[in-house]
């Protein structure tokens, strides 16, 4: 089993960066696969990125590609997710999740049964 911690989270201006830290416990880190998801209020829970337990391959939302990066270490057992050029509709709870030998083509929520507690981001117009 693995627990989840996010941070990073913020208020920051449309067109700035923030980076968001998904810390873990437990053992075997490198075995699971990492998504990103987000919440809006009123809305449903959608994928964000991911990155597989290898570390070889990721994948992202449409909505994100050339903005966000989603990265691993593996020492420090944490995966990153950095955010470039935030839009207002970006606006969201963050969460990161995790599958034990999750791959990059597992971009929905049924698909992870381990969860952090989540941290807002704000995007101000």
């Amino acid at each position: 089993q693995v627990q989840l911690v996010e941070s990073g989270g913020g208020l920051v201006q449309a067109g700035g960066s923030l980076r968001l830290s998904c810390a873990a416990s437990g053992r075997s880190f490198s075995s699971y696969g990492i998504g990103w998801f987000r919440q809006a209020p009123g809305k449903e829970r959608e994928f964000v990125a991911v990155i597989s337990w290898s570390a070889g391959s990721t994948n992202y939302a449409d909505s994100v590609k050339g903005r966000f990066s989603i990265s691993r270490d593996n020492a420090k057992n944490t995966v990153y997710l950095q955010m470039n050029s935030l839009k207002p509709e970006d606006t969201a709870v963050y969460y990161c999740a995790a599958r034990r030998y999750g791959s990059s083509d597992i971009g929905f929520v049924a698909g992870y049964p381990y969860w952090g507690q989540g941290t807002q981001v704000t995007v101000s117009s």
